[in-house]
């Protein structure tokens, strides 16, 4: 009898697709990253039943990885800026450029800081390919 051989998503993409840490298939998110719809995220996966919020008050943590992302951001538009204009004159252009960067950038931050937490910060929500892996050859889902 041969063994079966499983399809085992990207720990990076399914990261940076918002899927679930521990099954890589469920939605995280409601809607699409920069939708002004719905950015909200799901109580539980939809696939494996995965509770996102470990413990109440979790994701607080996330607002100092949220922080790291903006201040990278700022840092990398504020030197774009300069190296673009090459004044470094006017205040104004820097806050005025600096302010639309974190108003643009905050969808991106809220989803992939709390991704981050959830995908490498949190050892409970590590993937398991034994239980959820789909089966390439062979038949049914290995759960």
């Amino acid at each position: 009898m041969e063994e079966a051989k499983y399809i085992i998503p990207s720990e990076l993409k399914s990261a940076a697709n918002g899927k679930c840490p521990r099954c890589r298939k469920g939605d995280m998110f409601e809607g699409p990253l920069f939708s002004f719809s719905s950015k909200k995220m799901r109580n539980t996966c939809p696939h494996c039943g995965l509770k996102f919020e470990k413990e109440p008050g979790y994701f607080y943590v996330a607002m100092y990885v949220s922080y790291v992302f903006v201040v990278a951001e700022l840092v990398s538009v504020c030197i774009g800026t300069y190296i673009i204009t090459r004044n470094m004159e006017s205040p104004w252009l820097y806050l005025t450029v600096a302010v639309l960067a974190t108003i643009l950038l905050a969808p991106f931050n809220y989803r992939y800081s709390r991704i981050v937490l959830m995908y490498w910060l949190t050892p409970a929500f590590k993937y398991r390919p034994e239980r959820y892996a789909d089966v390439k050859e062979g038949e049914g889902v290995n759960r």
